[in-house]
């Protein structure tokens, strides 16, 4: 999987349909682990709320 960005409403509908499945111990998509980061407008330096961005990196988790 390559690394895909997707709003949050996308992000939503991808756990609602399963597709995006939380293990408790990580985010599992295609049978691949996966890492969610949140991408924001604003500065680094200012933390922000995770579930509070526009959008979202979807990325394979490093070593898997």
């Amino acid at each position: 999987m390559e690394e895909r960005i997707v709003s949050k409403e996308e992000l939503v509908l991808l756990f609602e349909e399963q597709k995006i499945i939380d293990t408790g111990k990580g985010w599992m998509m295609d049978e691949k682990e996966v890492d969610i980061i949140a991408l924001h407008d604003v500065d680094p330096k200012f933390l922000q709320d995770v579930t509070n961005a526009k959008f979202y990196k979807l990325t394979l988790k490093e070593g898997k």
